[in-house]
């Protein structure tokens, strides 16, 4: 349930046109919901504003579909992250898949998407900016979640530090964000060389890409902490997601 439906619950309730029992056995159902293997967060879009999100990660196929099927009952929507292609096709070819949607690239399996938000200059916006072009899954992660929660974003491909002019031309589009995302593996380079030319919420994403000493993206996250550029936010390595939810953060404090 999201506060749009309990307000309209609670109106039903001052109109009589639901009882009160009625309204408190929703409302029971409210805080948690057990399962046989999951115990769902239901009440977590009202204190934070976001729905619960199912990481799919080692999870099995069931436990993935009841858990996105009972999330969307209580939201009208639902997201699972890290959903490998193997799973994601049987969920698809099952006897309801097709009320299924999965994005390849980012992992991400959903039911109830909302439709994709472009960024307009007239609302908030994140660009999502990836040094390489092998970054760009933690990339379409981030898109992925940012469209769930129905936020206008636009992604920026392979303009890494090896060719720093590449960045030049999207200056002017990058300002008018409300908050980036960028994304980098190697060295880690491209937030320090954005947090010079931005003065907006910078979220640095290290990512796994890179050979030897990039350590699975621990060197990049590394560099990421110990940024010459002040004030720029790190999440995990490879955690599009994270970067997508505190630009969600950021967003929600900048419509209020």
């Amino acid at each position: 349930m999201d506060p749009h439906s309990l307000s309209q619950l609670l109106e039903q309730v001052a109109q009589g046109t639901i009882t009160t029992e009625n309204a408190l056995e929703k409302l029971a159902q409210l805080p948690l919901q057990e399962l046989a293997h999951s115990t769902l967060d239901l009440h977590r879009e009202l204190r934070q504003g976001t729905p619960e999100v199912v990481f799919g990660q080692n999870k099995s196929i069931e436990q993935i579909k009841d858990n996105l099927r009972r999330v969307h009952q209580s939201h009208g929507k639902a997201l699972a992250t890290r959903v490998n292609r193997g799973k994601a096709r049987r969920i698809l070819q099952g006897e309801d898949g097709a009320d299924f949607h999965y994005q390849s690239s980012a992992r991400c399996l959903s039911l109830g998407l909302p439709s994709a938000q472009t960024n307009s200059d007239e609302e908030p916006y994140v660009a999502i900016v990836t040094a390489g072009t092998s970054d760009l899954a933690v990339s379409d992660e981030a898109a992925a979640t940012l469209q769930f929660l129905e936020h206008p974003h636009l992604q920026i491909t392979d303009i890494g530090v090896a060719g720093i002019h590449r960045i030049l031309p999207h200056l002017d589009t990058l300002r008018k964000a409300t908050a980036v995302i960028a994304i980098a593996g190697m060295e880690g380079a491209l937030p320090s060389v954005l947090g010079g030319f931005l003065s907006c919420p910078l979220i640095a994403v290290p990512t796994s890409t890179g050979y030897g000493t990039a350590k699975k993206g621990e060197t990049a996250l590394h560099a990421m902490l110990t940024s010459c550029a002040s004030g720029i936010a790190v999440v995990n390595i490879d955690n599009g997601f994270g970067a997508a939810l505190f630009a969600h953060n950021i967003l929600q404090q900048v419509k209020k």
